[in-house]
């Protein structure tokens, strides 16, 4: 019988060396992972995509507006609008866009990689007329701009009770 204490003894002390090993082999898994991480995060994050450095600056001239009513309904222009419509549409969540009098839709983005939101800033310019500088880009019919400089044109007539 006293045998079988000291086995036992032994057995449960084995197990506990194994499970001190489990921990630690663990332990020094997580934390070689974790060192991995910090050294090489920041040089595989630099590795991301880049803005085209040959992107051609531009100017366009257009109603920042919200991206639903041009694209379902063409009456809507760049000078002939609802004001109220484009805030209620942007308020629930259309993207805001740039729409051209010659009917082009343009996104603002920003020139950060990852690209940052631009919502923001475009907000006080909602249902005016501007004037936007910046890269842009086109890619199968699709425009946007990495607007630099924004100004609004206080000469140009809107329509802004008509339309959508």
């Amino acid at each position: 019988m006293a045998l079988d204490v000291v086995y036992s003894s032994a057995t449960l002390e084995v197990a506990r060396q194994r499970r001190f090993m489990k921990r630690s082999t663990l332990f020094h898994g997580v934390f070689a992972i974790a060192i991995s991480v910090s050294l090489f995060g920041p040089v595989l994050a630099g590795q991301g995509t880049k803005m085209d450095p040959n992107a051609k600056t531009i100017t366009i001239e257009g109603l920042v507006r919200d991206l639903a009513c041009p694209a379902q309904n063409p009456a809507g222009t760049a000078s002939n609008f609802d004001l109220k419509c484009i805030r209620d549409c942007v308020r629930h969540g259309s993207p805001i866009i740039i729409l051209t009098k010659d009917g082009f839709i343009y996104f603002p983005i920003s020139a950060d990689m990852p690209d940052s939101g631009q919502r923001e800033k475009m907000m006080p310019f909602l249902g005016k007329y501007v004037q936007a500088t910046g890269a842009g880009f086109e890619r199968k019919g699709t425009r946007a701009i990495a607007i630099t400089q924004i100004k609004e044109l206080k000469n140009v007539r809107l329509d802004p009770t008509n339309a959508d």
